[in-house]
Order: structure tokens, then C-alpha cells, then sequence
């Protein structure tokens, strides 16, 4: 047995993930390319490796002649008989060749070979492992800035988070731990080309997909996302369990589950709504917290005029029309807000409307927590449309 050799290939298995068969093809190759760089061709020698013990030999066919013209081709009989007492004139004879034989050349070549390849396979390991975490999350430690760029350790590679997938609110300093979701993984010469974000929608739903088991067994789906990174976030979940609270599962037992993610994500709030097939309740959830009177939907248009009271408008506007315009992108739909008072004077609104919808209680005063931070807008209607992150 090969101990010496059996130990350097586990060693290699265990710390660079690279197949032990694939180390053994390795080394048949560089033994045949040191014969042929140290006898001048490989095309009659064999290498027999004993995959359990390492073990191998060298194995040189040659026919038996008379006169030798070739002697890397080529064996005398008296020298073949030496070999096997029975071998005859035109016989081929099974000559070991002993490594040690080779040149220093062909010795270092054949090293070279072997590095050449370890090098080969664990740059394939690489990408292989992190090939399977695209479109996923994956934790990295900031390490350096470079020029816009900030290059993040993954354990095993670097990725790059360039400026365009940077929350520009966020300041990462080095060796803070960070989740990133895995844009893209290529493959390069010098190893894989990971690119990472965490501006992402997908971020804040494979945070959400960790922390909810509901999720993960498939009870509770995450609908629709909008992002607006770092600032706020607003999603959009459905329960196939009518025993299941989708928004509940999301925000969890005393609000734990929403909380470690707006933590990992560094304060951005998240407004998690209920999903429905009804395009008017959709959008009347997407703009929460504010209330509203009336929603038209066009599904074929994917166009919507909602109505709101007054004192709700700049609510459903948002600040700098944030609210709005993450409903906008939530439900797919470019949506009209006009005020109840506009609406009524354009006569979109009846005077009675109150009473025909049975809304003669005044509308309760919203917390003003979420107040805080919306502006007042002078507009009496406001129109966003859906974009692309």
C-alpha cells in the first residue's frame, strides 16, 4: 500500500473537495507525459494504479527483436528473457519502468501536471458550490473596498458587491457579516466571478423563506414583493391553509420573525399584506396603512382609480410618494389617488355614497406611528405607475 500517496490524496478530498478518482487520473496522466518526455513517446506505455492502495506501476510494452533500433519501442531477447525465460523473437515483453529512472525534466514536468490540476479541479469545486447558491442567500464578511466596489469573503471565494447593489443608506465596514443574494456566478479563469446584492427583492424574501417555517412547508407564499432598498419594503402573502394566518406566520410571535429580518437588513421597514385574487382588494391592501372609500380596477388596462378621504391622502401618497408608488410596483397596476372632496366635485362620487356603502361612521384616526415621517401634499390626486425594479 501507498500510504504516503493514500494520505496526500484524503488530505485533498477532505480540505479542496476534489474526487480522489479524479486525483488518480491526474497522476496516470502526468506519469504517461513524463515517459513520453523522457523516452520520446507514451504510445506503448501503460500506468495499472490500484484505486484502494495507490499502488502503481509503469508498464513499457516492447517487442522482442533480434537488433534493437528503437530501444524505447524495442527489447533484445537476451534482455526479454531476463524478463520472462519464455519470450520469444516477435513477443511483447512487460517492462516496469521505475519513476526514478526519469529525467529531472520530465520528473518536474509531471509535478507540474498534477499542481496544474489540483488547481483545475478545486477552482471547479468552487464554482460548483456556489453555482448551486445562485438565486439564493449565502453570509459573507465585508473585507475591502475597491474603488466603488466592496469585495465580500464567502469562506472559499470572494464575491463583489458593486455600487449599483449597494443600499446607499448602508455603511458596511470591514469584517461586518452581511447576507447577499446571489445575482449571478460565472465562470473564470482565475476561479468563479460571484456577483451579490442587497438591494434585491429577493433578499427580503429569502430572509423571510429562513425565518417562517410556514413558508418553507409551503403553507404560506409570498405573492409579490416591492423594494425600495434600505427604505421600505412591502409584500405581499397568500395562506393555502384557511387555519393559517399569512401575515401573522410573517410577523411571528411577538413580532420576532419580521424583526431579525428588518434587523439584518438594517432598520428598512416592511409592510406585509394580504394577497387577494381581486385586483381592488389587492390594491386597497397595497396601501396600507391608508384607508380607502372605493377602488376601480381595470384588469385589462391594468390601470386603477382609487378613492380616498381627505385626510388619508397624503397617507396613501407616502413620503416623496413612496407608498403609492410600492403599490404601484406590488400590484402590477398604474394606479389613479384622488381625494374624496375631487372626487365629489368631479362627480365620480355620489352625495349619498356614504350611506350607500354604509359608511356613515366617521373613519377612525390611524396610529400615528405610521404617520410619522409622510408628508402633506397639496395635490388633490396624485398618479403612479409601475415600474421595474
Amino acid at each position: 500500500m501507498n500510504t504516503e500517496l493514500l494520505e496526500a490524496l484524503t488530505i485533498l478530498e477532505k480540505e479542496k473537495n476534489i474526487s480522489r478518482d479524479v486525483m488518480m487520473d491526474a497522476i496516470e496522466t502526468s506519469l504517461i507525459s513524463a515517459c513520453k518526455n523522457h523516452f520520446g513517446t507514451s504510445d506503448n506505455i501503460k500506468v495499472i494504479m490500484d484505486r484502494e492502495t495507490c499502488d502503481y506501476s509503469v508498464i513499457a510494452e516492447k517487442k522482442v527483436v533480434e537488433t534493437v533500433t528503437d530501444r524505447a519501442l524495442e527489447i533484445s531477447l537476451e534482455d526479454a528473457e531476463k524478463i520472462d525465460s519464455a519470450l520469444q523473437i516477435g513477443d511483447v515483453a512487460q517492462v516496469k519502468i521505475e519513476s526514478k529512472a526519469f529525467g529531472r525534466i520530465a520528473t518536474q514536468n509531471a509535478k507540474n501536471l498534477i499542481l496544474q490540476k489540483i488547481r483545475e479541479e478545486e477552482r471547479k469545486a468552487v464554482f460548483d458550490q456556489y453555482f448551486e447558491k445562485e438565486k439564493d442567500i449565502v453570509t459573507g464578511t465585508v473585507q475591502r473596498r475597491n474603488g466603488n466596489n466592496i469585495s465580500i469573503n464567502l469562506g472559499r471565494a470572494d464575491a463583489i458587491l458593486t455600487e449599483n447593489e449597494q443600499v446607499k443608506s448602508e455603511r458596511l465596514e470591514q469584517n461586518d457579516r452581511i447576507k447577499l443574494y446571489v445575482v449571478e456566478v460565472k465562470n473564470a479563469p482565475k476561479g468563479p466571478k460571484i456577483l451579490v446584492s442587497r438591494t434585491h427583492p429577493e433578499l427580503v424574501k429569502r430572509l423571510f423563506e429562513a425565518q417562517v417555517a410556514e413558508i418553507k412547508e409551503g403553507i404560506v407564499e409570498i405573492k409579490s414583493i416591492a423594494r425600495e432598498a434600505g427604505s421600505r419594503t412591502k409584500m405581499a402573502v397568500w395562506s393555502n391553509d384557511e387555519k393559517v394566518d399569512a401575515v401573522g406566520a410573517c410577523v411571528g410571535k411577538n413580532s420576532d420573525r419580521v424583526k431579525a429580518v428588518v434587523e439584518e437588513l438594517r432598520g428598512e421597514k416592511i409592510d406585509i399584506i394580504n394577497w387577494d385574487d381581486n385586483p381592488a382588494l389587492l390594491i386597497e391592501n397595497a396601501l396600507s396603512p391608508a384607508k380607502v372609500i372605493s377602488v376601480m380596477a381595470d384588469p385589462d388596462e391594468k390601470m386603477a382609480e382609487v378613492i380616498v378621504p381627505d385626510d388619508q391622502l397624503s397617507l396613501a401618497i407616502g413620503k416623496e410618494g413612496q407608498n403609492a408608488r410600492l403599490a404601484a410596483r406590488l400590484t402590477g397596476y398604474k394606479i389613479d389617488i384622488k381625494s374624496e372632496s375631487k372626487a365629489l366635485e368631479l362627480g365620480e362620487l355620489p352625495e349619498d355614497y356614504m350611506e350607500q356603502m354604509g359608511m356613515l361612521e366617521e373613519y377612525d384616526d390611524y396610529d400615528e406611528a405610521y404617520e410619522e415621517g409622510y408628508e402633506e401634499y397639496p395635490e388633490d390626486s396624485i398618479e403612479f405607475v409601475e415600474t421595474e425594479e
